[in-house]
């Protein structure tokens, strides 16, 4: 008798730690990059305590951080449906120039010039998803050659120099600078987040993103327009790709032909590695924001380190590798969960739901 209760207990007792495992595995995906993040601050805060947590280091931070933060926001709309924009950072440095050019060069007032910028942007966001919802070319490709053709543009305009901004009015130049303590690039990015954030995981055209790039097929049975929904995302990185490029044109005061490629590694990164956590296995903009926060102190640490400003690039090519794994490991991970749902409740995993016609909402709260 007691050999036969004994053997239920230990069984019990298997399943729990079993349960306690996944529940430390859960809590460690979806938190990982906040705790990655405290232990960055308190690491170089001991080892540079007078320079790091200083207000000039912090303001510095994100006042320069948040263009790359808006571009990653921009890259990871398209990345929701599984679709790469590669054209951002290239995106990017032609709407520096022209927001400098427009002004110096054809004597235009700022807010005119920044709104032709944005309607070019919209533009250039809805030739790229035509490109790959209509024509059916690889997103990869068709961003990439839409990028090049971009940067052509912009050497064209430029005619291959930089365009000293003299003389812009303070209005555009105080677009990235501090009021009330508070770096304005920062709070535009925090906007930006916030109303991203709504229409992601709140409203019913952003969710549907999602399930675009979980399953196509599923979407399209739930009456999806899955097409609709992959120029929307084009659209939308092109704008914001527009809105970091002025940013960045006011930070910098100066049109450089050659500065928006060097972002797009960054923003990628960021993006990428932010999939890892909060919502492991998807792109989501908490994730995104950590992200971009963790790769900006961690380089900033490294420097006050005496490390050379080359290191920089090993930096974020090795998180860039780092964060493609980690993603796949987490997107792996979440199928293997679907999978086993399934078979333990057939017909009731997430993608089945969506099939079988339940409401996207739903469906996605599945997915994650």
């Amino acid at each position: 008798m007691d050999q036969e209760a004994a053997e239920p207990s230990d069984a019990r007792r298997a399943t729990t730690a079993r349960r306690a495992g996944r529940t430390l595995g859960e809590l460690t995906a979806t938190y990982g990059l906040a705790v990655v993040f405290v232990l960055v601050m308190v690491l170089f805060g001991v080892l540079r305590p007078t320079t790091f947590f200083s207000a000039i280091n912090f303001n510095t931070i994100l006042v320069g951080q948040s263009v790359t933060a808006m571009l990653a926001l921009a890259e990871m709309i398209p990345l929701a449906t599984r679709q790469f924009d590669l054209s951002v950072g290239f995106h990017l440095g032609m709407a520096q120039m022209l927001i400098v050019g427009l002004q110096v060069q054809n004597g235009l007032p700022w807010p005119v010039a920044a709104v032709a910028i944005l309607v070019i942007a919209l533009g250039v966001g809805a030739f790229n998803g035509i490109l790959v919802a209509r024509f059916g070319i690889d997103s990869f490709i068709a961003t990439m050659g839409v990028g090049t053709l971009l940067y052509g543009v912009t050497n064209w305009y430029s005619g291959g120099q930089q365009i000293t901004g003299t003389d812009l009015p303070d209005s555009f130049t105080g677009l990235t600078g501090i009021y009330l303590h508070v770096p304005l690039p920062a709070l535009f990015v925090a906007v930006t987040a916030i109303i991203l954030w709504l229409v992601t995981e709140r409203l019913p055209v952003g969710r549907s993103l999602y399930v675009i790039g979980a399953s196509p097929r599923a979407a399209e049975l739930t009456g999806i327009r899955i097409g609709r929904h992959i120029i929307g995302s084009f659209v939308a990185a092109g704008f914001l790709s527009g809105l970091a490029g002025i940013m960045l044109g006011s930070l910098l005061q100066t049109g450089t032909p050659s500065v928006g490629p060097e972002y797009l590694l960054p923003a990628f990164a960021a993006t990428l590695l932010g999939a890892t956590s909060i919502h492991p296995g998807r792109v989501n903009v908490p994730g995104t924001l950590l992200a971009v926060l963790i790769l900006a102190f961690s380089f900033s640490g490294v420097q006050q380190l005496g490390a050379p400003f080359y290191v920089q690039y090993f930096f974020n090519g090795g998180i860039l590798i780092v964060a493609v794994g980690l993603s796949v490991y987490a997107a792996a991970r979440r199928r293997r969960a679907a999978t086993a749902a399934d078979t333990r409740e057939p017909g009731t995993g997430p993608l089945r739901e969506v099939a079988s016609g339940r409401k996207v909402d739903g469906a996605i709260r599945d997915l994650g």
